[in-house]
């Protein structure tokens, strides 16, 4: 399968838009299936915005899947337990929880999207690429329209642009909302090395969520949410005042995760609000149309409470690849390969739907349920469901996407 010009029109067969790890998950399957994709990125080079993520069973499960799974180990630390601590009580409430016997790690998102990237063929991501505007050409293909006044014709369009996606627009899916709440997440290095043990620490009490995570010898993700008073809406885009601010919410926390903010740079210190899509959207919404679909933060952009952002993006990737790959590669005559395309669509669609409906879902309430500091909750919480809250994350990461 390749590329064609046909007037001042390239014409693609598969056109994905975002080089994110949906986008780069999708393309990569699809390669490793013998199918070329056009994967165009709107920004210079890959993002690499949220520096690490946790990556639980379900995602290796995935990168094993395209093949990538082995390398991505070697360079992060397998973690060995889960620790939460509520900082509300006078005497704080502790849980830990074991990872034995469960494959647990924070991969770094450089590290994966590249990756990602070095397994495509040169040639693959066109950099520099923002879709504007997409419309209806002939024989059921689509045209995209680019801010360089670029076009672009292709047989599969696929979505993987995030939470403001131009795809999901183009599909009626509404645009994903404000939970009231704010992310801001970090790295620190430590050159010569951390000392800390390999395990997850998570802190919760008074209205706010923190924690931090090893990745390797040398690096610490940590992240803190936490709704915002208007004023401090107003920071997003000053890293030392987030950092100020992370700083004084957190006085009563660990001198551990002190020092981890303490030693971030504020070049490696970011703030978004958390968006997430209404999840019943999913159910009469359009995931596909036609040759149309959606993935990744485009299709369910949730909170970040149960660490499945990511890895639930990785699932998307595989299972799309497989469901586009048996529509593309069956033999049939060419007049029935958009019908074949349309039930492969259809078939991702139905087999991402619930999936996504319950991470979005579970996630919302665990966030409620971790930041809420009424006296009544913040109890019940603190002495009943610490450990529960905590074994939800590995339940929810006992899911396999399947092979290619």
């Amino acid at each position: 399968m390749s590329s064609r010009s046909v007037g001042m029109e390239i014409v693609e067969d598969v056109v994905i838009v975002g080089a994110g790890i949906a986008g780069l998950t999708t393309s990569l399957g699809l390669h490793r299936l013998g199918i070329r994709s056009l994967v165009l990125e709107s920004s210079e080079g890959l993002r690499i915005t949220g520096f690490a993520f946790t990556t639980w069973e379900n995602a290796w499960k995935a990168l094993d899947a395209i093949g990538i799974g082995d390398s991505l180990r070697r360079q992060h630390y397998l973690l060995s337990s889960i620790v939460v601590a509520s900082t509300v009580l006078e005497k704080p409430a502790i849980s830990e929880m074991s990872f034995k016997g469960h494959a647990i790690r924070c991969v770094q998102r450089r590290s994966l999207l590249e990756t990602l990237a070095k397994e495509l063929p040169n040639g693959t991501i066109r950099f520099s690429s923002k879709v504007v505007s997409i419309d209806e050409s002939e024989n059921h293909f689509k045209r995209l329209h680019l801010a360089d006044g670029a076009i672009l014709k292709t047989k599969v369009l696929i979505g993987c642009d995030g939470v403001n996606s131009v795809v999901a627009k183009w599909l009626g899916l509404q645009n994903p909302v404000f939970s009231g709440r704010s992310a801001i997440r970090g790295n620190a290095h430590f050159k010569g090395g951390h000392g800390f043990e390999p395990k997850y620490r998570q802190f919760v009490g008074k209205g706010v969520r923190s924690g931090f995570l090893p990745c390797d010898d040398e690096n610490v993700y940590w992240f803190f949410t936490w709704t915002p008073a208007t004023k401090e809406e107003e920071m997003e885009d000053n890293p030392l005042k987030l950092k100020q601010l992370v700083t004084s919410k957190l006085k009563d926390t660990s001198d551990e995760m002190k020092s981890v903010i303490e030693k971030t740079l504020l070049d490696d210190i970011i703030s978004s609000p958390l968006r997430y899509r209404k999840p019943w959207e999913l159910l009469w919404g359009n995931i596909s149309k036609g040759n149309v679909c959606v993935a990744g933060d485009a299709l369910h952009p949730m909170t970040p409470d149960i660490g499945q952002g990511g890895c639930s993006a990785l699932e998307d990737g595989v299972v799309l690849a497989r469901c586009l790959g048996e529509a593309l590669l069956k033999p049939g005559v060419e007049d029935e390969e958009y019908e074949r395309i349309e039930v492969g669509l259809k078939k991702y669609g139905q087999e991402r739907k619930w999936r996504s409906f319950d991470l979005i879902t579970t996630a919302f309430m665990v966030g409620f349920i971790q930041q809420h500091d009424g006296k009544v909750m913040s109890y019940l919480r603190d002495k009943f469901m610490l450990r529960f809250l905590s074994g939800l994350l590995l339940r929810k990461a006992g899911f396999d996407c399947g092979k290619l």
